[in-house]
């Protein structure tokens, strides 16, 4: 449903706040959450889920409104050298910090999109 959606990306923004904020202040943690690895990020996903069912649908997008803002307020704090150049940030691996970025905001949005269009088309049948 919609709040789910919402949520799930508020969820996503926090990781990556929390993650760029312990790094940038030299606190090596992981991006995904304490107990979670690509392999089972589904998992996490189930948890985010589970722990928002008292969520309102109103506040859900709230949490989403704010945390965007907050999103794109880190974005800004980097130049494009810092967000695109491989190598630039040891504790971002062998990616990009602005792929990572992109991942939880135009990524998420997109695949957001997608969710609520075929759950429209359920609901409303077209």
């Amino acid at each position: 449903n919609l709040r789910d959606v919402l949520i799930h990306m508020h969820e996503w923004h926090n990781l990556m706040l929390e993650w760029v904020a312990n790094n940038k202040a030299g606190v090596a943690k992981p991006f995904l959450m304490e107990g979670y690895n690509w392999k089972t990020y589904g998992e996490m996903n189930l948890a985010f889920w589970k722990r928002n069912q008292t969520v309102s649908q109103e506040e859900a997008l709230e949490q989403l409104k704010s945390s965007h803002k907050k999103i794109m307020s880190e974005i800004e704090k980097f130049t494009n050298e810092e967000l695109f150049q491989k190598n630039v940030y040891d504790w971002v691996g062998g990616s990009t910090l602005g792929s990572y970025f992109v991942s939880v905001t135009s990524s998420h949005y997109d695949w957001a999109m997608k969710k609520l269009k075929a759950h429209r088309k359920i609901v409303y049948g077209g």
